[in-house]
């Protein structure tokens, strides 16, 4: 059956205020659509942890820094609403954007330290974006808990600081990546790749595989990034906007894992901006 589908704040928060007086507790995965296995997977997670699951779609435009990519952003709510049928999912909440951003909105939420590195270095504002719509959903949702994909490491990070931050009763948790069977990570961006560029995909996670294995057999960053970008974009990708090594708890640069790190990237193939990271 395809969950009811809720447009606004008022709809939302009196069924909700009707799930915690009955004592049930509430999850929520925020999405912005365009629904693959990798959001499908935090849908289970939400079942397995919470009473209700409410799943929300907004294409936030507040975390968008190029017009066009915001313009070309699927939408898919249609499919995306059958796709959650399958689930035991009690509210899909698609709220127009003056639920979110009112007529005369004018709060900002930014984090420092977090943000000013990897993806936030080249998409200025976008994390404020994220940490503003984060924090709107989950007041309106009175979530217990939140569930969020690690494929976005640097969003989780700054999800998890914002809720302790800020006093949120909304616990952050996090889920692995999904990928395709060919190692590509699963996004909604990957529909905009075309066939084409769909096949040379997997080398971004086959490069970083193989330098995470450097990695953990004692070579540095600087002695496997050089030629891990060439691999690259040999493989045909337009640019390599970063490839780093970042420590997990705060995201400091490093040169060798001396504690649990990531391996993070973001690059271009034909038009679509891809990100990855892998534990090491």
């Amino acid at each position: 059956m395809i969950p009811p589908i809720v447009r606004t704040k008022a709809e939302l928060r009196a069924q909700v205020a009707n799930w915690k007086a009955a004592g049930e507790t509430v999850g929520v995965v925020p999405t912005m659509g365009a629904l693959h296995q990798g959001h499908l997977s935090l849908v289970r997670a939400a079942e397995e942890a919470c009473d209700r699951v409410i799943v929300t779609i907004f294409v936030n435009p507040k975390q968008f820094n190029n017009p066009e990519d915001l313009e070309n952003y699927p939408r898919t709510e249609n499919e995306d609403a059958q796709k959650l049928s399958h689930h035991r999912v009690d509210m899909v909440y698609v709220p127009g954007p003056d639920e979110i951003y009112p007529a005369g909105f004018a709060t900002n939420i930014s984090i420092s330290g977090l943000t000013e590195v990897l993806c936030g270095a080249h998409r200025p504002g976008h994390f404020d974006g994220v940490a503003t719509v984060v924090t709107k959903l989950f007041t309106q949702t009175r979530a217990d808990q939140a569930f969020f994909g690690e494929k976005d490491f640097q969003q989780l990070q700054v999800v998890t600081r914002l809720a302790v931050d800020l006093d949120l009763m909304t616990k952050v948790v996090g889920c692995p990546t999904i990928r395709e069977e060919d190692g590509l990570a699963m996004s909604s961006r990957n529909l905009l790749l075309s066939d084409r560029a769909r096949i040379k995909a997997p080398v971004l996670s086959e490069t970083m595989e193989d330098m995470a294995d450097g990695l953990r057999a004692g070579q540095t960053l600087a002695e496997l990034k050089a030629d891990a970008e060439k691999r690259i974009l040999a493989a045909g990708f337009n640019k390599v906007e970063y490839l780093d090594l970042r420590a997990c708890d705060d995201l400091s640069l490093l040169e060798t894992p001396t504690r649990p790190a990531r391996l993070l990237a973001a690059v271009w193939l034909a038009g679509v901006r891809l990100i990855d990271n892998i534990a090491v």
